[in-house]
């Protein structure tokens, strides 16, 4: 079943044209990304399906009827609504239902109005709605359902956005970036969300395991055009080569006609007949099919960094907190010559404050911070470019250096290195607030790398940026011969990259683990399971001295789990009162066979209903202790 069907739209800003007679649709079920390089329009193209920006031409039909949710990158939410007043606002019949009876548990003394939500809820089948709700906010970090909207951080405002287009359950949902702003944890759970649900989604993202895990069709936007590809990122990758290498031995034909038709054409012919004359007018497509170029480059560059001393950075019993929250206590770490660390770890456990102490942005309450007298840092942060007016790209990089000195007296130019970052030589005499974001935050990394740091800092560095400027990116790090110290929630980024990780625990917990973000995965499953494993044969064993065990489950219940807890003994009541009265029917001897049927599976549901909410009052239960 079509959703959604886009016909022929067109979009240019002045003469910069992004795409031109562009079709596709998205039908039930489907999980679609399109991919493109930043500023090639994946923003407009956006903009368009959810209505916030019209086609210079063509058309986008949705199918009557449907419900669409649209996640944007900066979502806009009336900022005096606390987060429970947002998820509520909707227009879902469902949600006003849970509201009724969210409002009848503050007043249980008023039974009538009680009884009737609790009525509601049975006759609207809500009771799984809302703790699949519940269990949304609670996996995207949003459990104190009191909080304004307006004091919220960028980053919960885009969890709450994300919160409210799950929750709503549409027919189609649109995101654009759903893995920005969310820690790995989080991400991790919302691929196995998509994966599992029956959601027809249609995404721009550069998480290239998210790609490859949830979605079953690709298309991308290159030179204006749209390339359709029916599998994930990896059928994606193979079949894109193959079309490049169709395209390069195309054009090397189109070469060889060209110059069969210039030599024609210098001959100087004059248009008598009808097939001259149309002989002259296929020359001028021949001749641009031939001369088509693709801004695509290897980074391979031997980069003749200052030489890196004995002494690197340390770090000598450094400590940082902040009220109520610590970060760092007594932290001792000596790097060595080409290190290369990532850091993971929840939203809020201090990666980004850590970073700040290494560069110097920040001071510690405690310890020292050790440079050797040779380490250049580079630090890229999340805060990006500081815009001028009037200024343009290649003026922007000049202001940081001239060029980066390679091996054997060679050097890569601003311009080269703007180049290779996939900024063309008009692209570079662009004025920079004519940038899309994502090409800001990629002048803004080649304003670090034109500095020639020996140890560089990168602190979320692939927000952003697209799967193009990503590769280009890893290409230069994997050359890159320093010390690399990265803050990514890009799980492919920190595989390829990386050779060990800090991890956040919080409370001033880092742990060093051997190993890429993969292999830290892997170990952290093999431990759940073993765990579990003890547990399922009775071993009192006390697994807490281990540092990679599971988090302790002895916290405290939030508001949301509290109200939880409270329903769901109500719940597994009713559902019990429900079994025996399915249970008495069998007793009636007059039943059909088609009956005793319907009555079995009827059982079968509530059983397994009970014994769902059990497990997880169990769970509250044990969380209480």
């Amino acid at each position: 079943m079509n959703l959604l069907s886009v016909e022929n739209i067109a979009k240019s800003y002045g003469e910069l044209v992004l795409f031109d007679d562009i079709s596709f649709g998205v039908n039930k079920d489907q999980k679609i990304a399109l991919i493109a390089k930043n500023g090639d329009g994946k923003t407009s193209i956006l903009n368009i399906l959810s209505g916030k920006d019209v086609p210079d031409s063509g058309l986008v039909n949705y199918r009557k009827g449907t419900r669409v949710s649209f996640l944007e990158q900066e979502p806009d939410m009336n900022p005096d609504l606390t987060i429970e007043e947002t998820i509520f606002a909707s227009d879902n019949d469902i949600l006003k239902v849970i509201l009724a009876y969210e409002k009848a548990l503050e007043n249980p003394e008023d039974e009538e109005a009680y009884q009737k939500a609790f009525e509601a809820m049975d006759r609207n089948d809500a009771w799984d709605f809302e703790t699949q709700y519940k269990q949304i906010l609670f996996k995207l970090k949003l459990e104190d359902i009191h909080a304004k909207v307006g004091l919220l951080s960028g980053g919960q405002k885009k969890r709450l956005a994300l919160a409210n287009a799950l929750i709503n359950k549409p027919d189609l949902l649109i995101l654009d970036e759903p893995t920005n702003h969310l820690d790995l944890e989080m991400i991790e759970w919302l691929e196995q969300y998509f994966s599992k649900e029956n959601i027809t989604l249609f995404m721009v993202t550069h998480d290239r395991y998210f790609l490859e895990r949830v979605c079953n069709e690709i298309i991308e936007l290159d030179g204006g055009k749209l390339y359709p590809y029916k599998g994930n990122y990896s059928y994606y990758l193979e079949k894109k080569e193959a079309r490049l290498e169709q395209e390069a031995v195309e054009q090397h034909k189109s070469k060889l006609l060209f110059k069969k038709e210039l030599s024609w054409m210098r001959r100087q012919p004059k248009a008598r007949t009808t097939k001259s004359k149309s002989r002259i007018d296929d020359f001028q497509a021949i001749k641009e099919k031939a001369h088509q170029r693709r801004n695509e480059h290897e980074v391979q560059l031997e980069i003749n960094m200052e030489r890196i001393g004995s002494k690197i950075l340390e770090l000598h019993k450094i400590s940082k907190s902040f009220p109520g929250k610590p970060i760092l206590d007594q932290f001792d770490y000596t790097f060595t010559k080409g290190e290369r660390v990532g850091i993971i770890g929840k939203n809020g456990t201090g990666k980004s404050t850590f970073l700040n102490i290494l560069s110097g942005t920040e001071k510690a309450d405690g310890g020292k911070v050790v440079i050797g007298d040779t380490i250049k840092i580079g630090y890229y942060t999340q805060k990006g470019i500081t815009i001028k007016q009037g200024q343009k790209v290649i003026d922007v990089i000049r202001e940081f250096g001239d060029y980066i000195p390679l091996k054997k007296g060679k050097q890569i130019s601003a311009q080269q290195l703007l180049e290779r970052f996939l900024f063309d030589r008009k692209k570079q005499y662009d004025f920079v607030e004519k940038l899309s974001g994502g090409e800001r935050k990629r002048l803004y990394l080649c304003t670090v790398l034109i500095q020639n740091p020996n140890f560089l800092i990168l602190d979320e560095p692939t927000n952003d940026l697209d799967i193009m400027t990503l590769n280009v990116l890893e290409s230069f790090l994997l050359d890159f011969p320093g010390c690399l110290m990265v803050v990514s929630h890009d799980r492919y980024f920190m595989d390829k990259i990386v050779d060990h990780l800090f991890v956040f625990r919080g409370d001033a917990v880092i742990e060093d683990f051997p190993g890429n973000y993969s292999d830290y995965r892997a170990y952290e499953d093999s431990q759940v399971a073993e765990n579990r494993s003890e547990k399922n044969k009775g071993s009192e064993n006390n697994t807490t001295k281990n540092s990679w065990k599971e988090e302790s489950s002895g916290t405290k219940l939030s508001y949301l789990e509290q109200k939880e807890f409270k329903s769901l003994e109500r719940e597994i009541h009713r559902l019990e009162e429900q079994k025996e009265k399915v249970q008495h029917r069998f007793t009636d001897s007059g039943l059909t066979g088609e009956e005793i049927d319907a009555l079995s599976i009827e059982l079968k549901e509530i059983t397994e209903a009970i014994e769902t909410k059990t497990e997880r009052w169990f769970e509250l239960s044990a969380m209480m202790e």
